[in-house]
């Protein structure tokens, strides 16, 4: 029997603790409140918190930043297949398919990694917004938009995603308040790095962002001309991705490890 009071701190795309995006995860019935919900991710205060509704036929999902409820998160999908496979409810030989507020998302192990199929978002290029390297700390050579009020913006160099330092408040202020930041990788092994910032969503940056790679991977697999990629998210915790653009799907890989397990009174 599933203990709805259990929640789990689980790392999600790293396989060591304390690195890549750290989310909570609850199993829960369904008459749980959305500003239950609300208060809990604001206990946690991390990026996302998942809250997984078990179904006749899979499960719900729905995922809260300390401030506001968002309609995808691929890190905490992430972490809640990996509880889901971890527990044993569903078998690590059968999919997963979770009703999110994006839509369906199936989810599969393949060799103790975990591999989401996620929706393609759409991506269409905007002007430099003039008060971005104020803001930022460089000119980005190219800016897009995408869905759910994404902005995306490509650096020169790897360099200058890696040392930019952004004033958050001054983000929110320019319509900033969800922005990617990315370039082609330094790294032979790697295709392109990112960092992502969510001010508006009450994340200044975000460790590792899952969902971020619905436009991520389309946007550099018309640049670089392959559909299979790897990239590095270069925050302090990091976090390594595979991904592949499939059709108007995205398929993101990666892997999950729990840290701790607590009760709530």
């Amino acid at each position: 029997m599933i203990d709805n009071k259990i929640i789990y701190q689980v790392d999600a795309f790293t396989r060591e603790p304390f690195k890549g995006n750290p989310a909570a995860v609850m199993i829960v019935g369904e008459n749980e409140s959305s500003e239950w919900m609300q208060k809990i991710a604001n206990e946690m205060n991390l990026s996302e918190t998942a809250f997984v509704i078990p179904k006749k036929d899979g499960f719900s999902i729905r995922y809260f930043t300390p401030t506001k409820e968002v309609p995808l998160c691929g890190h905490a999908t992430l972490a809640s297949a990996h509880i889901i496979y971890q527990l044993g409810i569903v078998s690590k030989s059968e999919a997963i398919t979770f009703e999110s507020n994006a839509g369906k998302l199936t989810v599969r192990n393949s060799n103790d990694n975990i591999v989401m199929d996620f929706p393609k978002y759409n991506l269409g290029e905007i002007k430099v917004n003039k008060a971005f390297q104020d803001c930022v700390g460089f000119e980005p050579i190219a800016m897009y938009e995408s869905d759910y009020d994404w902005v995306i913006a490509i650096a020169q160099d790897e360099k200058e995603i890696r040392e930019a330092k952004p004033k958050f408040e001054s983000l929110s202020q320019h319509n900033l308040g969800l922005l990617m930041i990315t370039s082609a990788s330094n790294m032979t092994s790697t295709d392109f790095v990112v960092r992502c910032f969510a001010p508006s969503a009450g994340i200044n940056e975000d460790p590792v962002t899952g969902s971020a790679y619905c436009a991520l991977t389309p946007l550099w697999s018309e640049r670089l001309n392959k559909s299979e990629l790897k990239s590095i998210q270069v925050s302090e915790r990091t976090g390594q991705l595979n991904v592949r653009l499939i059709d108007n799907r995205v398929a993101i890989e990666g892997s999950a490890v729990t840290v701790f397990t607590a009760k709530i009174h």
